[in-house]
């Protein structure tokens, strides 16, 4: 069982974010790889080889504003290198360095780019693959499952989500609480920031007259993201694009994991039917860890790589089988 070192989620939740993570890239090197996923729209994605020949395949999703780069990633990675699987770092449209890739960048519930390149590995590879998504980007991995549904297998064996604002409503008004003012804070920043980068390259499309407007994470979304990708308002947005109404219809084995006292996501939005009724899903609940900030006393210092790492190697022999 996890045996935190911080018991504070806001500790938790920063010291996972600067702690140093292994380095995999001496060892294993990276291949970065250019998808076009639709046309006129691409992705980069960042790839890394075993030694000797991969047992499957794991495909890594990160969360708002984040990258390959991220710490969790990389530490998730230099464990299943390890462990001998090949490994695929997804970046979502324009993250990662990438605004010149795609005219439009990503929202919460984007699937499509996700889908083809799973589609692509599944032509390219025999292997099993697992999905991996890091809070918002497990959002996206588990709407992904749900809207597939039986057709899930066909490209995936499993999907885990860890720290996943699977209620998007809840968690952005989580995110506005006055306790929460670094995160969200930082969030603006880094999106602000890609209007202007995005601004400069598509002036027509990403405009900056909204931008003073915008102090919250709500704010952001009903002045871009919901215009931007035609929801309407940040409403309707989170309505339609939050993974909880996707849940019962996942059929791939599926591993949820989420601290109690998770300062971004209220533990109450897992009070959901479906983690009863739907056998395919796995709730992996603990105590402490903040958001993804599952630091582990003793050796085992990065406690989510060999747990999730443990459940998909658990499912490898039969696929479809619910471990």
């Amino acid at each position: 069982m996890f045996d935190p070192i911080f018991r504070n989620p806001h500790l938790a939740t920063i010291a996972g974010n600067f702690w140093p993570r292994p380095e995999s890239e001496q060892k294993w090197p990276v291949q970065e790889l250019v998808y076009e996923t639709e046309p006129g729209v691409r992705v980069l994605i960042h790839s890394q080889t075993p030694s000797e020949q991969p047992k499957a395949e794991l495909v890594l999703v990160h969360g708002l504003e984040g990258s390959s780069a991220a710490g969790y990633a990389r530490s998730m990675v230099h464990a299943a290198l390890h462990r001998g699987w090949a490994t695929h770092r997804f970046n979502m449209r324009g993250c990662g360095g990438t605004d010149d890739l795609a005219v439009m960048g990503y929202h919460a519930g984007q699937t499509s780019d996700l889908l083809a390149f799973l589609r692509e590995r599944r032509r390219a590879s025999p292997l099993p693959i697992f999905v991996v998504g890091f809070s918002l980007g497990g959002n996206v991995t588990l709407k992904l499952a749900g809207e597939l549904g039986e057709e899930a297998a066909d490209v995936v064996s499993g999907v885990c989500a860890v720290s996943t604002p699977i209620d998007l409503a809840a968690c952005v008004a989580a995110l506005g609480q006055r306790r929460n003012f670094i995160y969200q804070g930082r969030f603006l920043s880094r999106l602000k920031d890609r209007i202007r980068r995005k601004n400069r390259l598509s002036p027509d499309v990403y405009t900056l007259e909204h931008l003073p407007k915008v102090r919250s994470i709500e704010d952001f979304d009903n002045h871009y993201t919901a215009r931007l990708f035609g929801f309407g308002d940040a409403a309707n947005y989170f309505r339609t694009q939050s993974s909880n109404q996707f849940l019962e219809r996942i059929r791939v084995p599926a591993l949820l994991i989420v601290a109690k006292d998770d300062p971004l996501v209220p533990f109450r939005v897992y009070d959901h039917p479906a983690f009863d009724d739907n056998p395919f899903l796995k709730l992996l609940a603990v105590e402490h860890g903040g958001h993804l900030g599952f630091l582990a006393r003793g050796q085992s210092r990065f406690w989510l790589d060999g747990t999730v790492l443990d459940w998909a190697e658990g499912n490898l022999s039969s696929p479809n089988h619910v471990s």
